[in-house]
């Protein structure tokens, strides 16, 4: 029994929450979002909430269960608060700044990057090295914060590049004499 497959994901005030066309679709006061319903589970919306439940005992039904019930409940979370991923930049001469719809990047290339920021995603750098991404969608940024971590991965050395906040940099020791 998926433990997470069983909870019902409660929807709040102010969020509404359909079945159509084979997505469910929430709306709130961010937005709206859809995730494609799965055929081998059943989705039952009443007053306390949207309950998953496996359709049949098929293992590919159970593999679903909790996994669908997740992204449903995401769906809620994002149309209610958002989602933001915060990067932290470690390195002496590595800033970001954000110049319209562009994150402009310097990182110790020859020359700068420039980062087109997708629709539906917000980028903030409070400071030079502190970029922040918020979004409704918990996939796109999450892709978004991967996409622009991979132009310089923390390093073991010395600990340079751009990593997530919170992120433990496995570090090695360096050659000795």
């Amino acid at each position: 029994m998926s433990r997470i497959g069983k909870k019902t994901v409660s929807i709040p005030a102010g969020v509404t929450a359909t079945m159509e066309d084979g997505l469910v679709k929430v709306k709130g006061p961010k937005g709206e979002l859809s995730t494609p319903m799965v055929d081998d589970l059943t989705y039952d919306l009443s007053d306390d909430g949207l309950q998953v439940k496996p359709a049949n005992k098929t293992t590919r039904a159970r593999a679903f269960w909790g996994m669908q019930r997740t992204l449903v409940q995401n769906l809620v979370d994002g149309v209610t608060e958002g989602f933001t991923q915060v990067l932290e930049i470690n390195g002496v001469g590595y800033r970001a700044a954000v110049k319209g719809k562009v994150l402009n990047l310097q990182l110790g290339f020859s020359h700068d990057v420039d980062f087109d920021i997708p629709e539906g995603i917000t980028i903030k750098t409070p400071d030079q090295t502190t970029i922040e991404i918020s979004g409704i969608d918990r996939q796109q940024v999450g892709q978004v914060a991967a996409e622009i971590r991979r132009w310089r991965k923390p390093e073991p050395y010395k600990g340079k590049g751009i990593k997530y906040r919170g992120e433990y940099i496995f570090r090695k020791e360096g050659k000795k004499k």
